[in-house]
């Protein structure tokens, strides 16, 4: 990544986590994201700044190794991040939020099945909810993996949600789309009524749609 393409991905983050942190998504210092490097590395919120204090220096640049290599302590979920970086090529940027309604299902340890077909939008039939681990740790990075298998967002237990894109405006706009559907589940469930859930052959041909409009857009 040249110098002024670093400039620009740190300036995109910085705005990116202003606006989810106006949005509710990440309240009180809460969540974190990134974008991968041209050497293996990833720019990443540094821990324990408030998103509205936050500057593009700030940011924390780590090498391959996970080593710091310019900025100040990085997020404490810095091997979650690198975890997926180094399972999934294909990603480019990781946002994780504490988004309160997505974060209730994951209190529950419940993921969000197919009652709508913009679920397909994380990449599958259902958004999965991971098995706990405590935050920070290998642990969690690895169970993470495993709920994103196949998928490009998954819930956290008890702790959140991570969304994951080809670019951060991408992953952006994934938690976005997460937190939206979470809200609609808890809606339901707290009315009392059953969702009528798509079935799989029905998944299948919504997600074959979402690819042939991604081609086209």
């Amino acid at each position: 990544m040249t110098r002024p393409e670093e400039a620009a991905a740190r300036a995109e983050i910085v705005r990116l986590a202003r606006a989810l942190d106006a949005a509710g998504m990440m309240p009180s210092k809460s969540g974190n994201l990134s974008c991968r490097t041209g050497d293996g590395g990833m720019l990443i919120t540094p821990s324990g700044l408030p998103y509205a204090a936050m500057r593009p220096e700030d940011l924390v640049r780590l090498g391959p190794d996970g080593q710091v290599r310019a900025g100040g302590r990085p997020s404490s979920e810095w091997r979650l991040h690198q975890a997926i970086y180094r399972a999934r090529p294909e990603v480019a940027a990781v946002v994780h939020t504490h988004s309160p309604k997505a974060t209730a299902l994951s209190c529950a340890r419940r993921g969000i099945p197919a009652f709508h077909y913009m679920v397909a939008l994380a990449g599958g039939s259902d958004i999965r909810c991971g098995d706990y681990a405590t935050f920070g740790t290998a642990a969690l990075a690895e169970a993470t993996l495993r709920a994103l298998e196949g998928r490009r967002a998954a819930l956290l237990a008890n702790h959140g949600v991570v969304a994951v894109g080809a670019s951060l405006a991408a992953a952006y706009t994934l938690a976005l789309e997460v937190e939206n559907l979470a809200g609609q589940y808890l809606a339901l469930l707290a009315a009392g009524l059953a969702p009528v859930l798509l079935d799989e052959a029905e998944m299948a041909r919504v997600l074959e749609r979402f690819a042939d409009y991604k081609r086209l857009g």
